[in-house]
């Protein structure tokens, strides 16, 4: 077993993530590669030392330069804010150092087609943290689908809904402010990630997004509350996908329901270690969603526990990712999602924000 070097961006909620992720994955999945973490950055030093302690790192980095530059930092992991993506990938791609980013990746589609030339240009593994589409779940969703278990999909509806925001009193934040941090920046593209990953490409887009609260205590919102877009995908499949952040009730949903012409499926991430199938064929009295827990025999389930409906939890996501990318550096080539799906994803957001604008169905070009 090789040690490498991980040096992250980021202490905070997903910089933890990370942090425990890659100290955990070894012995979870008896990776190949073994991480060592190496450096920990953050807005300050004082902040990065406080990460370091609490995370285990070896040392803290006083900024994301002296991170990407040392050279017992191997790999990086980007779980900073999506205005600082860029430099970071161009730089550490320039010293051949594999990079995750965590979504969206970039602040801005210029932004994103950068980061994509500058991996491709390098041929350094590259992935973007996608992680909710790595539950064993809806691992075996997409393997149903592939393997043509409920025939050919002829529609898809999917959500990413939250209430962080739902109330109206809930103070102005950086969250507000800037299409980057709004609804269709923030939630919308991990459920658009599904679409593609269960689905396929995206042909074209028609969308209506809005800001509900104009004002809250503190400053003005200059970001969107929620959105919807219908969607047609290559394959023929219609589609629609919800997304909001003042969905009153809802913590984490993430749903999808996918019908096919032998069957359908469907998932909710608040119950994210089931998963519900129906088959045409089945007898007439035994026709319905059956529900299916999780266990050994579905995708990086077996690792964590060898219980069937024991379950496994959000962290055991951010596990799951650590050990693709480790897996892709151990092998030189990079896993899905690269940061050519990331753009994708990107594509179909700028598509949607300018369908809303124009009150218009949007193309959509393959990347």
């Amino acid at each position: 077993m090789a040690e490498i070097g991980i040096g992250i961006l980021g202490g905070g909620y997903m910089g933890k993530a990370h942090a425990v992720a890659m100290s955990a994955v070894g012995a979870v999945f008896n990776t190949a590669l073994r991480p060592r973490l190496e450096m920990v950055c953050a807005s300050s030093l004082a902040s990065a030392e406080k990460y370091r302690d609490a995370f285990g790192f070896n040392r803290a980095a006083a900024n994301w330069q002296e991170l990407v530059e040392d050279p017992r930092v191997e790999a990086i992991v980007i779980a900073s804010p999506q205005a600082t993506h860029r430099d970071i990938a161009e730089a550490a791609f320039s010293l051949n150092k594999p990079v995750l980013c965590e979504k969206p990746m970039g602040a801005s589609l210029e932004d994103s087609e950068a980061m994509v030339a500058a991996a491709e240009e390098s041929g350094c593994v590259n992935m973007v943290a996608y992680n909710y589409i790595r539950t064993p779940a809806s691992q075996y969703a997409r393997k149903l689908i592939a393997d043509g278990v409920i025939g050919d999909i002829t529609w898809f509806r999917g959500e990413h809904t939250e209430d962080f925001y739902a109330d109206p009193k809930a103070p102005a934040s950086w969250r507000t402010e800037g299409d980057a941090n709004g609804t269709m920046g923030d939630l919308a593209p991990h459920m658009i990630n599904a679409a593609l990953a269960l689905v396929g490409p995206v042909r074209s887009v028609m969308a209506e997004i809005e800001r509900v609260h104009e004002d809250r205590p503190g400053g003005k919102v200059t970001n969107d509350d929620h959105g919807q877009m219908m969607t047609r995908f290559e394959n023929g499949a219609m589609g629609h996908m919800y997304f909001s952040r003042i969905a009153t009730g809802r913590k984490m949903g993430y749903a999808y329901e996918i019908t096919g012409t032998k069957g359908a499926i469907r998932f909710d991430q608040e119950d994210q270690n089931a998963l519900w199938l129906y088959f045409m064929d089945d007898k007439e009295a035994d026709r319905g969603f059956r529900k299916i827990l999780t266990g050994p025999a579905h995708p990086d389930y077996e690792p964590f526990c060898q219980g069937p409906g024991h379950g496994t939890g959000y962290q055991d996501q951010i596990i799951i990712e650590a050990k693709d990318f480790l897996e892709a550096i151990h092998s030189g080539a990079s896993i899905w999602p690269t940061f050519r799906d990331g753009l994708a994803v990107k594509h179909i957001v700028e598509a949607a924000m300018e369908s809303s604008r124009t009150k218009s169905w949007q193309p959509l070009e393959r990347t």
